[in-house]
């Protein structure tokens, strides 16, 4: 009898206290009027729709022409639609003015894996060092870090590019890849992350038998999956929209990328017109990319991050 009416007592419990939820509605929303809540959700709304405003003016625009993108920059309805613009951009134009995109397209995409590859690798593995190891010198290399992230990149440039052609890599891949492989800020992400990681898990690897290089690799990174996600979205994100590295890195347009190219193509040096189609398509097409990505990894981010929260 006792077993039998336990669990009715719970369900009824259950049944007020939802009862007791619905009545006193939500905690904070529930202080506001009607009215007032339905003017806050609308200004929410409208907030919303202006900051996607720009992008759907960028996606508008590339199927318009280019007469009828000067006459109407803000339309949000093309007067004859057209595919001309992406036409040209992938080189099935039968006017023959293509736009080398996919060349562009195929450098960010090898440079930014190659990149974006090396960082998670080598910044956690110095991360790792400079959180757990003890050597000398260490205190005083993280210093050195720290005052690297201090220095603007735009005074680095002069002197990249007089390391690059003293080295003969003015105008290669390797130029363009080998000075991106590390970065400092991913270096201080991955050691402080490491440090909130508790020693007891290395301890008992080390128990087990396992090196240094096995304990990282095969126990404490893949406990650091949020940090490494973080890197992997802001190393590709920063190797796809690298510029001023390019630009005093090359000079042939064999090596030109999306974000030089795309300078190129807005100073007019591939034709005259504002070619606002052309320019507003190539920019869309370009942003895809980090999109996709970062809202690939958000989801598993998130998870990881909460259940970090949670556990014990």
């Amino acid at each position: 009898m006792t077993a039998t009416s336990t669990p009715v007592r719970e369900q009824q419990s259950k049944k007020q206290t939802r009862a007791q939820v619905q009545a006193q509605g939500h905690p904070v929303l529930g202080r506001f009027p009607t009215p007032l809540r339905i003017l806050g959700y609308t200004a929410v709304v409208a907030v919303g729709l202006l900051y996607l405003m720009p992008f759907l003016i960028q996606l508008v625009t590339g199927f318009k022409t280019d007469p009828d993108a000067a006459a109407h920059p803000l339309g949000l309805i093309p007067t004859t639609p057209t595919t001309a613009a992406y036409q040209r951009l992938f080189g099935l134009s039968q006017a023959g003015d293509g736009v080398p995109f996919l060349r562009w397209l195929g450098n960010s995409t090898f440079i930014a894996v190659v990149v974006t590859t090396g960082r998670v690798l080598f910044d956690s593995m110095a991360g790792y060092a400079l959180a757990r190891l003890r050597f000398p010198g260490r205190a005083l290399l993280f210093g050195f870090i720290l005052a690297v992230m201090a220095v603007p990149g735009i005074a680095l440039l002069i002197p990249r590019f007089l390391v690059l052609n003293t080295f003969g890599l003015f105008d290669t891949y390797t130029g363009m890849i080998l000075p991106l492989l590390v970065d400092a800020a991913g270096i201080f992400i991955m050691k402080q992350f490491f440090e909130s990681i508790p020693r007891e898990v290395e301890e008992a690897a080390r128990v087990d038998g396992a090196s240094v290089f096995r304990t990282f690799w095969s126990v404490v990174l893949p406990m650091a999956r949020p940090a490494l996600i973080t890197l992997t979205i802001l190393s590709f994100q920063g190797s796809w929209n690298e510029f001023t590295h390019f630009l005093v890195a090359t000079q042939s347009s064999q090596y030109e990328t999306l974000t030089t190219g795309l300078a190129r193509m807005v100073s007019g040096g591939l034709g005259g017109g504002t070619q606002y189609p052309l320019k507003l398509a190539a920019a869309l097409l370009s942003t895809l990319p980090v999109a996709a990505l970062f809202f690939c990894f958000q989801r598993y981010f998130v998870q990881d991050a909460n259940a970090g929260a949670v556990k014990e």
